[in-house]
């Protein structure tokens, strides 16, 4: 693992919008559901997943997904369920409510939050299957109050054997029931256009590879999505007392997501640098996904070494990361010089994976710099606001003429005349 100082470091990254050809392709794809519907669904996925399918064999049945629980350990849905009760009770403490404010002159505003009606959830097949992203897109809709969720996933993440039973029992744990073996940029053109088969939905979520981050952003407009997700991302800003062993294993456990994931250390520490870049290379050695990890490390990992601590701040908040570790000795004094990151893990216990299954926060969390403006998905990413106002005699009789001053400061008669022959009626 590389060590540079903090001079020597590009803090630049490329931000991955795809290649002209796979947008080109996207395009295409998207084109072809939104116009043929099921026909042109049914011919991507067998042409993308080796999957032949039917119209009626697109959605998961209730029977599979009850099969599904033969194939699965009790412990692992012991599990969900410990962490999909964590993450309801996070979530619900960012539940919204409606509100009016009646004014002295009779006039009532107020604000009235709704949830969204329909909702899809894409879940990834691929390098691997991701049961805890089906709770992190799912239980916030239901605290949200979303009547119709829908899931999507290929139909083929658990290999020849069809869908990963692992995520359609945490479907079923999650109270989702309409689910079609779908994925793809063609699974997010049918979300958002609707087949014969699939309904539209209004907003889509959910993480998935170069091709649905493009479908995602191609429909975006017709539907609301949650963002476009770039590889996975952690920096550990660590002192001088932090356990090399601990810094090294969570660096790892984001760079074995993708050959694309960041691992960043940056540190105050020259023997904590040396440290733990022995250490990666230690763990490497016997990590099951070494050669995924290898490559996150030698093409987007590094060891920053800074002159203090506050430096190390400055270079955190410039990177804006995804996941951010402190460890360092009085963490609390840190946080709240952090301005800029998705999730912020405290101490030496609070490994990344800690957030990523089971605390409760939500674990899809902005990338590639985006924590600057962004966050991670909550409640707020499935309800809608609407603006509610009641304007009394009083108050139209008392501020018309401030009203009719600015429409036609803006050049809009029309809007200054709407208020005008109400004042000559009303006012006489």
């Amino acid at each position: 693992m590389k060590i540079v100082s903090a001079q020597e470091f590009d803090l630049r990254r490329e931000v991955e919008y795809g290649s002209p050809e796979q947008n080109a392709a996207v395009q295409q794809i998207v084109q072809r559901v939104k116009q043929e519907g099921d026909a042109a669904l049914l011919q991507y996925t067998a042409q993308f997943d080796r999957v032949e399918l039917t119209a009626s064999q697109l959605r998961v049945t209730e029977e599979e997904l009850q099969a599904a629980y033969a194939q699965v350990e009790p412990s692992f849905i012991t599990a969900i369920t410990l962490a999909a009760n964590n993450i309801r009770q996070f979530h619900q403490k960012q539940k919204r409510n409606s509100w009016m404010d009646l004014q002295p002159d009779g006039s009532l505003l107020g604000q009235i939050i709704r949830p969204l009606q329909r909702v899809g959830v894409y879940v990834p097949g691929g390098k691997a299957a991701y049961p805890s992203s089906v709770l992190m897109n799912v239980i916030p809709a239901q605290v949200a109050g979303v009547p119709q969720i829908v899931m999507v996933t290929p139909p083929a993440t658990g290999g020849t054997e069809g869908i990963d039973p692992y995520i359609l029992v945490t479907a079923a744990e999650a109270g989702v029931t309409e689910i079609y073996r779908i994925g793809g940029a063609q699974a997010i053109a049918a979300l958002a256009y609707g087949t014969d088969s699939i309904e539209p939905v209004d907003k889509i979520c959910g993480p998935g590879n170069i091709y649905v981050a493009l479908a995602k952003r191609e429909v975006y407009g017709v539907v609301d999505i949650d963002s476009i997700a770039g590889p996975s991302e952690i920096v550990v800003l660590a002192d001088h007392l932090a356990n090399p062993v601990y810094v090294a294993a969570d660096l790892l456990s984001q760079a074995e997501h993708d050959e694309m994931a960041s691992a960043i250390l940056v540190t105050s520490s020259q023997e904590m640098a040396d440290a733990v870049a022995a250490e990666v290379e230690r763990q490497l050695e016997s990590l099951p996904r070494r050669e995924i990890a290898t490559a996150s490390i030698r093409n987007y990992g590094a060891i920053i070494v800074t002159r203090d601590i506050a430096e190390g701040i400055r270079i955190v908040n410039r990177l804006a990361p995804e996941h951010l570790e402190i460890m360092v000795d009085q963490p609390m004094n840190v946080l709240g010089m952090i301005e800029n990151a998705g999730a912020i893990f405290l101490g030496n216990y609070s490994s990344e994976p800690v957030g990523d299954y089971f605390a409760g926060p939500n674990h899809i969390i902005p990338t590639n710099g985006t924590a600057r403006f962004s966050s991670p998905v909550d409640v707020d990413d499935f309800i809608k606001k609407s603006s509610m106002i009641y304007y009394s005699k009083e108050a139209l009789l008392t501020n018309g003429n401030i009203i009719m001053e600015l429409a036609r400061h803006e050049g809009l008669e029309g809007h200054a005349r709407a208020i005008q022959v109400r004042l000559e009626q009303e006012g006489s």
